[in-house]
């Protein structure tokens, strides 16, 4: 359901489905939370490719978003597309997470 790999110290995760919704939430929490489970992870959820999240898989991010937290790390998220970008702006939640349109500003943003 992910893949996943390391940019310098940064672990880049990508998800490999259209959506995050009650059928994939779950096992995408329980595969990012392993790859996040480390003292201080710095890591950026790709959501490219994903069009459609559903209340479940917010709760997901939230979720990983604290894991990486309670770890003393940094989750932050990278390239959603318009239905999604907008879908964080009406539930508020671009106050809660980092979001940046692209990869590159994401992970330029670890060393500001």
């Amino acid at each position: 359901m992910i893949s996943s790999y390391k940019q310098d110290r940064i672990e880049i995760i990508s998800i490999n489905s259209d959506r995050i919704d009650a059928l994939t939430a779950e096992n995408l929490k329980n595969e990012i939370v392993r790859v996040t489970d480390k003292t201080h992870p710095m890591a950026v959820l790709n959501l490219q490719g994903v069009h459609y999240i559903d209340s479940t898989g917010f709760g997901c991010l939230l979720a990983v978003h604290k894991a990486a937290r309670d770890n003393y790390g940094v989750l932050k998220f990278a390239c959603p597309e318009t239905k999604v970008s907008e879908s964080f702006r009406i539930l508020n939640l671009n106050t809660v997470f980092e979001i940046f349109e692209s990869l590159d500003d994401c992970i330029r943003s670890f060393s500001s």
